[in-house]
């Protein structure tokens, strides 16, 4: 087994604490990892809660991370010891499914290993995540970051940057698409740059009307303040595509409305129940979908993307050592617009 260090779970404290970790020895296909930028994200702070009340088993959150690779398995090959890398929020599938063999491991119908809280498909083992100085993971899994993206700002395009591109892709947004993005936290401003670097003309739908400038700046030509009935009713039957990123339980309706015939509504944010009026999807034959993480081909070809169009996360960046500040200001939504953590204080 090989030693590291990295923030695990405490169940009595509902915290994160220093602790000694060991990752699994190389097998042929591995790489070893130095982790050394870790966004934070939702699922986090949901996981860290969960294992307060459930109290199974060992917890170290942390699935969307950039480093460097310090060893390769012996039947690696396109890796190198020192190569810049990223890894996401799935580390291995069963890779037979029709999912899989459609580049779709996101969907696996056996379940992706996630890259923690998972189990691993050889030993059984717990997967442990990139709250540590470093991750052992199947080359199959783990992308070249490439030159001219930011390590840290780049860390979060490895979960809530590939969940906004696989829809916006799915759903052909380009050149001639109007695109409305609601919510403007983690995911919604990663789904206003990607919409906007794609060509449609981009719109942000939001609550607080203190966020336009920002949005504009952000590239959206329009701001939609939500709870203003006339500009609600103003954009009916507007948009081809509407990203819904907000996170917390809420009516679709309203975002119907505003999807144009034979439009889309994705919802990215909130995952649980939804109850939706027949109606508003058949005036207009409006579409609800949804969409989750991405397989391997989208992964790479998103951080293509953006490395060609300067597209990464607005960040704050934190020693580790702050995360469990982090995580107590991500659930007072204290973050514009995502948590970074710098792991070289693990050493």
């Amino acid at each position: 087994m090989r030693p590291t260090v990295g923030w695990r779970a405490d169940s009595a404290t509902r915290t994160l604490r220093r602790a000694a970790l060991e990752r699994r020895d190389l097998r042929p296909d591995d790489l070893a990892v130095r982790v050394e930028y870790c966004g934070v994200c939702h699922t986090d702070l949901h996981a860290l809660q969960a294992h307060a009340s459930d109290d199974h088993g060992v917890l170290v959150p942390g699935h969307e991370f950039t480093g460097v690779v310090t060893e390769v398995g012996s039947e690696v090959s396109g890796f190198s010891t020192g190569a810049p890398v990223a890894v996401g929020n799935i580390v291995d599938s069963c890779r037979s499914c029709r999912m899989c063999r459609a580049g779709q491991e996101n969907f696996c119908r056996e379940f992706p290993t996630l890259t923690y809280g998972g189990a691993d498909r050889q030993d059984g083992t717990t997967t442990l995540g990139g709250y540590s100085r470093e991750y052992v993971v199947s080359h199959r899994f783990a992308y070249h970051l490439p030159a001219g993206l930011d390590a840290a700002a780049a860390a979060p395009l490895l979960c809530a940057g590939v969940t906004v591109w696989e829809p916006l892709r799915a759903l052909g947004v380009g050149p001639g698409s109007t695109v409305a993005v609601a919510g403007l936290g983690g995911l919604g401003h990663l789904a206003v740059k990607m919409a906007t670097a794609l060509g449609a003309t981009t719109s942000v739908v939001s609550r607080t009307p203190e966020k336009a400038g920002e949005a504009r700046g952000l590239g959206a030509r329009g701001f939609v303040v939500s709870t203003d009935s006339v500009q609600m009713e103003a954009v009916r039957d507007r948009f081809d595509v509407v990203v819904d990123t907000i996170s917390a339980p809420h009516d679709p309706a309203p975002y119907l409305r505003m999807t144009a015939m034979d439009g889309t509504l994705s919802r990215l944010g909130h995952l649980g129940p939804v109850t939706v009026d027949a109606m508003d999807l058949l005036i207009g034959r409006k579409k609800l979908s949804s969409a989750g993480s991405g397989g391997r081909p989208s992964t790479a070809a998103m951080l293509r993307f953006c490395a060609e169009h300067g597209i990464a996360a607005d960040i704050e960046l934190l020693p580790s050592s702050q995360v469990n500040t982090a995580l107590e200001r991500l659930e007072r939504n204290d973050v514009r617009h995502r948590f970074v953590l710098d792991m070289s204080d693990l050493d």
